[in-house]
């Protein structure tokens, strides 16, 4: 089998399995205090980027794949790194979000590190979120992919419709929640 054709047959969840727990447990990323789980082709240009750039403008250090990855760094590596170190998750929910495997691979590492998770609903409700049956996830992750959603989806959340209200609106009110959870969490820390 010619390497082209290995690489191809090499699913999300095995890629993830061949990265080693020592790679995982190093935490190559730059700290960060907010790690920004989005759907790129949902909200990468829209509500994720205009959230990262409020909360960098507010000199704080959020985590976006795009923006914070350089070519040639290791993808996963930099992603766990970043859940690991972050204080708060902001989950950018979207109709597509629920398709993404990485999606829902960082949304469970967020809640099984026990960080504080901050939903945005956008064009979508809490319950419209689920996991098709066709998706083909592995039993081990479709446990793993419900359990976040569902923990996700209990939480208080931001609900945003571009119908009906403006960008400005919803990432003004998402980064406020953020920075105001940030400055609690900084305040307990010092006591």
């Amino acid at each position: 089998m010619n390497r082209v054709a290995a690489v191809a047959k090499i699913t999300p969840r095995l890629f993830l399995a061949q990265l080693g727990s020592k790679q995982l447990q190093r935490g190559i990323a730059k700290p960060c205090d907010v790690f920004i789980n989005h759907r790129g082709v949902d909200t990468k240009k829209t509500v994720a980027a205009l959230l990262y750039d409020r909360l960098i403008r507010g000199n704080f250090r959020p985590f976006l794949d795009y923006r914070n990855l350089k070519p040639g760094e290791k993808l996963f590596d930099e992603l766990h790194g970043a859940i690991r170190q972050c204080k708060v998750g902001v989950a950018v929910f979207s109709p597509r979000y629920c398709e993404s495997y990485f999606c829902l691979h960082e949304l469970a590492m967020i809640i099984e590190s026990n960080k504080k998770v901050i939903p945005i609903f956008c064009d979508v409700n809490p319950s419209q979120l689920g996991i098709k049956e066709e998706d083909g996830y592995e039993t081990e992750d479709l446990r793993r992919f419900n359990w976040a959603l569902e923990q996700a989806k209990q939480l208080e959340g931001i609900k945003f419709n571009s119908s009906k209200q403006t960008l400005s609106d919803i990432v003004t009110r998402a980064s406020n929640i953020v920075i105001t959870s940030l400055v609690e969490m900084d305040g307990r820390d010092e006591q």
